[in-house]
């Protein structure tokens, strides 16, 4: 069973079950149950800091993701890395979409968790294809097994 940590402060806190749960489930599907993955939920100053210092925006965005199986250093197996979120970000994006917040942070999740993998839709239009899809597929597979309980 995968490992999954969901770091979360004050009001922030009342999505952690939402997170842990869809990040165990993902992982599964992805095959990907026997890995470690940390989760961050967070306000929008905290993730424009973030994507100030790694990828020179200074603005908020939805989610950032931390590989650990990239660079030069050793590979730590089962080591996915961090998904960040920002909730308030979630939030607006859930309302110009209409549906609800949590259908977002499942979105926003899995999107991390992807990226984590290896996939990356900045790489080009096929790999884009490849990854929403995927992401579609996932999300939906996790909302059809919550639908049933």
């Amino acid at each position: 069973m995968a490992s999954v940590d969901v770091t979360a402060e004050g009001t922030l806190a009342r999505y952690a079950p939402l997170a842990a749960k869809v990040a165990e489930s993902a992982l599964r599907l992805l095959g990907e149950d026997g890995s470690e993955l940390s989760i961050v939920l967070v306000d929008d100053e905290a993730i424009r800091e973030l994507n100030a210092t790694w990828r020179d925006e200074n603005s908020p965005t939805d989610v950032l993701a931390f590989a650990q199986r990239e660079g030069d250093g050793p590979e730590a197996p089962g080591l996915l890395g961090d998904v960040v979120i920002s909730i308030p970000t979630a939030a607006r994006q859930a309302g110009e979409r209409g549906h609800a917040i949590e259908h977002e942070i499942r979105e926003l999740l899995v999107h991390g968790i992807l990226h984590l993998l290896g996939y990356d839709h900045e790489e080009s239009p096929a790999e884009a294809d490849r990854m929403f899809a995927r992401q579609r597929e996932v999300v939906a597979a996790i909302e059809s097994g919550e639908s049933r309980r």
